[in-house]
């Protein structure tokens, strides 16, 4: 059993979420870190005090005892020294002795304050000192200097067994001194000892809380989300039916739920997608197949209409010359109305036969300098910039990979384009640029004449589609058509501008290399169609 089943046996805890686990830990690891740093606090609080009390107080105390029984010997010794011999220089040392032990006195008292027991000692000692000296040192000490003190000698056995009771009373105060410095020091070792004891059991719990803290990770978190992963990894990989196992805490499991989930539905959309990509095969097979039937009916019925339309341009043609003027006004009119119709027609299937080419025919994949081919576009476009007095300049232009002929068309259309929508009795500009975008080139072509409105600016590369009437400006509707087509072939794009508002901006792209192109049409070329001499 593993521990995520074990855990979801546990009652209540197969609903803990990673943050209440985490929440938990930490509460019950700051609880027990709480009462061992207030333990340790309180012993550091104890072997302190006890340190304070045995240095400064016990210790001291001692000696300052020590120091009261020396003064009082020194009494002692000089009473009796000048109760003997009467010589004043015995008198020194009893107050020396004096000052010496109110000194000790006053400093035991300062030591012993909040010593009941100490300061009942003292009391003890100061009453024997205090009886010794009411009774034997201070009447010696008052007798005259010179003889013996006849005092001395009546009261020996009396001062003797005052003093004795000073040196019982002294005794005990130091046996009870030591005793309280002992036993202080014994105290300081014990708590020293449990200082000791209490120092390692945090440092073990420490210890232990972090290996189970560590441990629950990895068990709680690192092991389920690993698990996780490696699931996600195997789903990634392509194996869309690895099944993903929930395990951890309660939010982990709920996520790989989610993940499971979203793994059947990534199934089920496969199997659509798969299905939906077979019946497309099938679409773009029956699409590719009526395009090259359409291409084949477009191209054999224009190839086919030239014979006809030869015959009615010539004959119509052959009635203008032959019979104009003789007939009625209306007769001529007809007769001319059907010319431009033929002539219209003729025109017409000609660039249609042109737009077909592109990408069937003209598929010459070559270096081509665009600065050469506009400039002999603009050669062979010179009747008509001469007679419109057109000014065509142009920045540097690149060297790419394109079929010439196509790039020919494009220039040809564009700037014929620029000159023919001129504004009436201002000169045409047209200025041609060049810039290099990331990896594709950004050309623009721009004049002066009349515009294109924004509402037309999608319409105009639409075939056949034409701003304006036939008897305005000529043409079939095809060049704007045909040059989106060859911009795409190239891998570009091709627009208007809309930001620009004194005539018209035509902006496109060509990649330096075009993509692969599309197969070319097996269907044969056309001979161009000549219209039959008149005769």
């Amino acid at each position: 059993m593993t521990a995520d089943e074990r855990q979801s046996r546990i009652p209540g805890f197969s609903t803990w979420t990673t943050r209440r686990w985490l929440r938990v830990g930490a509460a019950v690891s700051l609880v027990l870190l709480a009462l061992l740093g207030t333990v340790g606090a309180w012993v550091l609080g104890r072997t302190q005090t006890i340190s304070d009390d045995l240095v400064n107080v016990r210790s001291p105390a001692l000696t300052v005892a020590i120091r009261l029984e020396a003064a009082v010997l020194n009494q002692e010794t000089g009473i009796r020294g000048y109760g003997l011999t009467g010589m004043p220089e015995f008198v020194t040392p009893y107050e020396q002795g004096l000052t010496e032990q109110e000194a000790s006195l006053a400093e035991l008292r300062g030591l012993l304050r909040d010593d009941r027991a100490g300061l009942d000692d003292l009391q003890t000692v100061q009453d024997a000192v205090t009886k010794w000296q009411e009774s034997v040192a201070r009447p010696i000490a008052a007798a005259p200097a010179g003889v013996p003190s006849p005092m001395a000698t009546r009261r020996a056995t009396e001062g003797k067994e005052a003093f004795d009771d000073v040196r019982a009373a002294l005794s005990d105060q130091q046996e009870q001194l030591l005793a309280d410095r002992e036993r202080a020091r014994g105290d300081l070792m014990d708590t020293m000892v449990l200082r000791n004891w209490v120092f390692s059991a945090i440092a073990a719990v420490i210890a232990a809380l972090t290996i189970l803290i560590f441990e629950g990770l990895r068990r709680g978190i690192n092991t389920p989300l690993e698990r996780l992963g490696a699931d996600a990894r195997a789903v990634a990989g392509g194996d869309f039916k690895h099944p993903i196992t929930p395990t951890g805490p309660a939010d982990l499991r709920h996520l790989g739920h989610e993940i499971d989930s979203m793994r059947q539905r990534l199934l089920r959309e496969l199997a659509l997608s798969e299905d939906t990509r077979l019946r497309l095969d099938a679409q773009a097979a029956d699409l590719q197949r009526s395009n090259a039937e359409l291409e084949q009916f477009a191209y054999v019925a224009s190839h086919d209409l030239q014979e006809p339309l030869r015959k009615v341009s010539s004959f119509t043609q052959l009635l203008q010359r032959r019979y104009g003027g003789q007939l009625d006004s209306r007769a001529d009119q007809y007769i001319d109305f059907a010319v431009d119709g033929a002539n219209r027609m003729q025109t017409l299937i000609n660039d249609l036969l042109d737009f077909s080419r592109v990408g069937r025919l003209h598929n010459a994949h070559q270096d081509v300098d665009l600065d050469k081919v506009l400039e002999r576009t603009l050669s062979e476009l010179s009747v008509g910039i001469e007679e419109a007095g057109a000014e065509i300049t142009h920045d540097p232009l690149p060297t790419l990979i394109a079929d010439p002929t196509q790039m020919g068309m494009l220039w040809q259309n564009l700037i014929s384009n620029a000159v023919k929508f001129r504004r009436p009795g201002e000169t045409p500009k047209i200025h041609v640029t060049a810039d290099r975008e990331d990896e594709m080139w950004r050309f623009t072509v721009t004049d002066n004449g009349i515009g294109i409105a924004p509402e037309y600016a999608d319409k105009v590369f639409v075939i056949f589609q034409r701003l304006h009437t036939k008897d305005t400006y000529t043409g079939s509707g095809i060049g704007l058509a045909m040059c989106k087509k060859i911009v795409e072939f190239h891998g570009g794009a091709i627009g208007v501008d809309p930001e620009y508002r004194d005539g018209a901006r035509i902006t496109f792209t060509l990649a330096p290399r075009p993509p692969e192109s599309t197969v070319p049409s097996l269907l044969p070329e056309a001979a161009p169609a000549e219209a039959e001499p008149a005769r």
